[in-house]
């Protein structure tokens, strides 16, 4: 279960992303033996975090914009909706009654609650995209990471570092959305999740934005070849040798 995290904005989730395999079912968190052979047919998860002020909303839109087969999946959160903000687009708006009535009942494959809203993603809907054969790709916090690595080892990970600590600074006072009071929580907060980066899969620094979102392009296709995403069809191959 997760636990409260000091002082970060929880990224947002989106939905879907389309790579090859994945777990035959996201509630059962084990990787497969021979007998459960990755299918073609089904999607695996792609999980990005980032401290509040990398430009991780920001590359994770350039990405998907460049990839077709990348989804996202909506998270559901007992925060106030903002202007703009659309139910089923940004979130699902819930009460903390629903919400905690879906933690009971285990319907979340990872949750946290920062700043005194709760956030999840749902079990039944991550299920869905990757049934669909859809890549799905996970915006979401460290704390979330590890809950998901826990259940779905499989799952690959990127960690988005900022050029330095100062540069952060700059980002989040550039935005001129926050008090003093809440970036210094947002700095102290990025201290403590930066600290997490070696359980990342792979690490890309956001010093410039188009560099950031190619490499984050090469980390999408290059774990669609991995070799358990693409079991189903060297063994197709294979058969074609008469073996």
């Amino acid at each position: 279960m997760g636990k409260k995290v000091p002082g970060v904005r929880r990224p947002r989730f989106v939905e879907g992303v389309s790579r090859r395999s994945g777990p035959k079912n996201v509630t059962d968190g084990m990787s497969r033996g021979p007998a459960d052979a990755p299918s073609l047919a089904r999607g695996s998860i792609l999980v990005i975090s980032a401290p509040s002020g990398a430009g991780k909303s920001t590359l994770v839109r350039r990405l998907v914009a460049s990839l077709p087969d990348l989804a996202f999946s909506v998270s559901y959160t007992t925060r106030p909706r903002r202007e703009g903000e659309k139910e089923g687009r940004d979130y699902f708006f819930v009460t903390r009654r629903r919400f905690e009535s879906m933690m009971a009942a285990d319907e979340f494959i990872e949750w946290a609650e920062v700043f005194g809203h709760l956030y999840g993603t749902s079990k039944a809907q991550l299920e869905r995209t990757l049934a669909e054969g859809r890549d799905v790709l996970l915006d979401i916090d460290v704390q979330g990471h590890q809950q998901v690595k826990k259940r779905l080892p499989d799952a690959l990970s990127v960690f988005i570092l900022p050029p330095s600590f100062q540069e952060l600074k700059r980002r989040l006072a550039d935005r001129h959305s926050d008090s003093p009071q809440v970036i210094e929580r947002r700095l102290a907060a990025a201290r403590q999740e930066i600290s997490h980066w070696s359980e990342y899969d792979y690490l890309v620094v956001n010093d410039r934005l188009s560099r950031a979102t190619q490499a984050l392009r090469a980390i999408v296709q290059a774990g669609r070849l991995r070799r358990q995403n693409q079991a189903e069809r060297a063994q197709e191959i294979c058969r074609t040798f008469g073996g």
